[in-house]
This record gives C-alpha cells, structure tokens and sequence, in this order.
C-alpha cells in the first residue's frame, strides 16, 4: 500500500531502543529487527496478492502493520486492514489503530463497561487515554479524567464529566469511588487503588513504571496481579491486538464523529527522531502523527 499517514506509539520507541531489555528477546539482541517505525497505517491499496479478495486496488484503507508506516510504501497483510470512511481524513485514520483499539478493547472486551456506570482514567492526555475518554462516552459512561494542567483545556473538550489536574489535586485523597478505573500510567499502589474501587470494580492497567531497565512494567504489574487475588474488585492487564471488527467500529465512530482522534501534530520524516525520543519521555500529549510524503 502507499502510505498516506502514521502515527507514533510507545511501541515505535521500545522496539528503537530495545527497552527494556527483556524485549530484546523478540525485538532484536544487538540491533532492532524493525528498522523503520509506524505500525499504524492510513493509505491506498496499489497491489494485491492473489489470494486477496475483500480489498482491490485504490481502495482508502487503514489497520495496524507490523511496521514500515514511516515510509512512502509497506506491505502489509490485507486481514490487518479495513476499508477508510470516505470522509474520515487519513491523517484522523492513521492516529486510530493502536490507541483506538488499546482504548476500546481495555473498556468494552476486559472491563465491560456498562452506560451509567463511573469510569476512573488515570492519564487521560495521551495517545491512549484520549481515546478512552471519548469511548468511555460513546459508551454510556460517567467519566473522570486525570491529567497535568496543560493538559485539562484539552481534556475537557474531549467530553470528559470531571478532571482532576494531578498537579493540584490527588484522586486519592477526594473519597470518589468507581466502577472502571482506566490505568494508562502505573503510578498507584494496591492500597490506593482498592480505595478509589467500589465492590465488584475492574481495574484494567495498560501498563506501569519504567525505571527497571530489564523488566520495565512487569515487576509493578505482577505485584498488582497479587494484590488483587485479595481484594473484592478484578485486575485486568492486556495487549491490545489487531481486531477488524474492532476496527471497524472505530472506523463508525470516527465517520460519525462520536470520536476524534486528538492530534497534538502532523510531522514529516525529518521529525520522526524528536517524536520518538518525546515518546521515550511519557508525557506525550495526545498523538504525533508522521506524513511521510
């Protein structure tokens, strides 16, 4: 497919790096085996193999690849792409795929959210919690959002009933109590966490800490998992997985604009480097999307 546009994930920056180093056992040992970044896609078909019959060539297309989407052209298996609303802009489907479905698979699939029910999501302006909290709207939830107070105009806008700015205020401390707390961040204990829960809550992690350099999230969640065995509320981690029906719908969200992805900035190639080393950081705001034309 010729690529029209992609996006920066926090995966792009760890298959970079090799970090933690525990992913180098599939990422590469001495140099990353993806040399070029971007698995989320946006673009057009110009070939097809021959046992490729749902899409044909000029079909607007967008999924998740294994990498390449910073580059004018990938291939990339047809079952991992689904047809672009026509008035859904490629830069819009290119911010979608990875987030998107990080977002709606960590809500709809391991949390279940039921509409009237309260959701807790816990660093809201980046590229996952910008999805999670126009989801958990389009889902009938009531939603409270956390995040820096650069970041609460932003917030606000994407529909979120409550912010808390993290900087002034402490989740913890304010006696609110949820069903779903959305963790993009890692940055509570089990004691505080059973205390923002309410009997029979889920709480569904994305991932933790960083600072061990071997293992990264794993020694945090793994803890977590243990806690939870005692505690009358569930634990849910997982890694978000390619799905067409899942993308799909995200593609009719999009189109009739209960969602919008939040792009903080379109960049070309040049600007790869920066985006990924600000990736590196964790405190992206919203999506960096890549043209690579």
């Amino acid at each position: 497919m010729q690529v029209a546009a992609t996006s920066l994930n926090a995966l792009d920056w760890h298959y970079v790096t090799g970090t933690p180093y525990f992913l180098r056992l599939v990422a590469g040992i001495r140099r990353p085996k993806r040399t070029v970044p971007g698995v989320d896609l946006a673009g057009t078909v110009v070939a097809t193999g021959s046992g490729v019959t749902a899409l044909t060539v000029g079909d607007a297309v967008f999924g998740e690849g294994d990498g390449g989407g910073c580059a004018p052209y990938v291939s990339v298996r047809a079952d991992r792409l689904v047809l672009k609303p026509a008035d859904v802009s490629f830069e819009a489907a290119a911010a979608t795929p990875v987030a998107g479905l990080t977002a709606l698979q960590g809500l709809r699939t391991h949390a279940a959210l039921q509409p009237g029910e309260r959701v807790l999501i816990n660093g809201a302006a980046g590229g996952v919690g910008t999805f999670a909290v126009q989801l958990a709207k389009a889902l009938g939830a009531e939603v409270t959002a956390v995040c820096s107070t650069r970041n609460v105009d932003m917030v606000c806008a994407l529909g979120a009933d409550n912010v808390i700015d993290y900087t002034r205020d402490d989740v913890v401390r304010g006696g609110q109590r949820f069903d779903v707390m959305f963790d993009n961040v890692g940055d509570r204990t089990p004691a505080e966490l059973f205390g923002l829960l309410r009997p029979g809550a889920r709480y569904v992690a994305i991932t933790g800490p960083k600072t061990n350099r071997w293992l990264g999230p794993v020694p945090h969640l793994a803890r977590a998992r243990l806690a939870f065995r005692r505690a009358d509320a569930s634990f849910h981690q997982f890694t978000e997985s390619m799905d067409r029906d899942d993308l799909t719908y995200l593609g009719e969200l999009l189109r009739t604009r209960r969602i919008t992805p939040a792009i903080d900035r379109v960049i070309g190639l040049d600007g790869v480097a920066a985006g990924l080393a600000e990736l590196g950081t964790g405190h992206t705001r919203a999506k960096i999307v890549v043209v690579p034309t």
